[in-house]
């Protein structure tokens, strides 16, 4: 029987998740570090691609939704309204997808030394709001030029999306992160959750033309999507204050947005309860 006293140890490899990673902040700028500084590494454009790449998402959407099928003739600012939704659904995405094959990518360090495994899907996730930042620094130019003036609402309606939408992708991404070292077809699947993602928001399209085409309780279920909730927020922040002609926000909207920050909780509960019970085998599955 020892009579050392190991109350300030901890038993090796296991930890206490998302608690431990913001304990360790050292580690976790080298890792995002690492990750801005390895993203367009060898490329020609570098950092410009974080420009180039929305910018061109934009124009095809513009001239599919916009110019040839007409949805902007009744949306006044519609570039704006089309762009502040693409931003925020393209921050889900990445930090989703990045979270996602976290694990996988950082396989070599996984394998080698202990460290809070949920650090690199957090460290995945800030490299993506990183990215995510000159974005919308197109986004405020645009809204300058046409007379945009910031408002507390707006500017907390804004940071409320962006949280949310971090949260959620979070809670997903570590859900899956866990799975993806064990069933790498939990990559595929996770494509196409990004790909509904844009077309079950209203970025392309406004929420009464979905009011009118499905019925109340397939319209409540389409309006506790975080997502949506996030599109919406962007929108009050962005969009709202460049026209005299918004549609207002959804009737009930407060219970709408009390209902996805729920959903957004429980997934962060589910996704680190998953996560752990996936991270006993990482060394072995990798």
């Amino acid at each position: 029987m020892t009579l050392l006293d190991l109350s300030d140890y901890d038993v090796p490899g296991r930890g206490r998740g998302l608690v431990d990673v913001f304990r360790r902040g050292f580690l976790l700028r080298l890792l995002v570090r690492k990750g801005t500084a390895t993203r367009y590494r060898n490329s020609v454009l570098g950092w410009t691609w974080s420009y180039v790449k929305p910018a061109s998402q934009f124009l095809v959407y513009y001239f599919v939704m916009g110019i040839i099928l007409g949805l902007h003739g009744d949306v006044q600012n519609f570039p704006i309204y089309l762009f502040s939704g693409v931003v925020i659904i393209n921050l889900f995405n990445e930090a989703f997808g990045n979270a996602t094959s976290a694990i996988v990518d950082n396989g070599s360090l996984v394998r080698k030394i202990y460290l809070p495994r949920e650090m690199f899907p957090v460290a995945s996730i800030i490299v993506a709001l990183i990215h995510f930042l000159p974005q919308v620094a197109i986004l405020l130019a645009v809204c300058l030029a046409v007379g945009w003036t910031p408002t507390l609402m707006g500017l907390v309606a804004v940071l409320a999306g962006a949280v949310l939408v971090v949260a959620f992708a979070l809670g997903m991404g570590l859900f899956f992160a866990g799975i993806n070292v064990r069933f790498r077809d939990a990559q595929n699947f996770v494509e196409i959750i990004r790909m509904f993602s844009t077309w079950t928001s209203p970025v392309l399209y406004v929420w009464p033309l979905v009011q009118a085409a499905l019925p109340s309780w397939a319209f409540h279920i389409f309006m506790c999507n975080p997502l949506t909730i996030a599109v919406e927020l962007f929108h009050v922040g962005f969009w709202g204050a460049t026209t005299t002609d918004s549609h207002g926000l959804p009737p009930h909207f407060a219970v709408y947005s009390a209902v996805a920050v729920f959903i957004t909780v429980v997934m962060l509960v589910v996704g680190q309860f998953a996560f752990r019970r996936f991270e006993r085998s990482f060394a072995q599955d990798l």
